[in-house]
């Protein structure tokens, strides 16, 4: 997975919009589009794309720690809010796109600095205008629980298309 640098990198609207969502994340996957900038800031990288799943893997660092040095919860909430959100769009058809309309975060303990973890996000549902999914944050060494999610969001078919 490559990493969106400038503006210019990301595809464009008739790019992303002239595949399934399935088709738009699995070019990111394999480095056709490039993703996201935030997953390089925050040190993540998506690693599956499967029809209603996504997984990104990551650790988090120093950068990511709140006053009291533990890893913040934004970047709980990131992690799973791309999961979850990307886990939709790959439901998503052709000529539409989606957007997270709200997201929850239980985070149940604290991620050890530089553990590296999975994220899954899987669909429970996605129809014309709604998309709900659900993850989980689990160590890829000890298999532990750190925190779990769940997303609603909205699609959208795009005018014209």
């Amino acid at each position: 997975m490559k990493i969106a640098e400038k503006l210019e990198d990301l595809p464009s609207a008739e790019e992303a919009l002239g595949v399934s969502g399935l088709e738009f994340m699995k070019r990111i996957q394999e480095g056709k589009f490039a993703g996201a900038p935030i997953a390089g800031l925050l040190n993540f990288t998506l690693t599956s794309v499967e029809d209603g799943r996504v997984v990104f893997q990551g650790a988090p660092e120093f950068s990511m720690t709140n006053p009291l040095g533990t890893v913040h919860g934004g970047w709980y909430g990131t992690i799973l809010d791309s999961a979850m959100a990307c886990a939709v769009m790959t439901r998503v058809p052709q000529g539409s796109t989606y957007t997270t309309l709200e997201y929850k975060v239980n985070i149940i303990r604290p991620i050890p600095l530089g553990t590296l973890v999975d994220c899954v996000g899987i669909t429970d549902h996605v129809g014309r205008s709604t998309g709900i999914a659900h993850g989980e944050i689990r160590g890829v060494s000890d298999g532990k629980l750190y925190a779990t999610g769940s997303t609603t969001c909205i699609v959208m078919k795009l005018s014209g298309t």
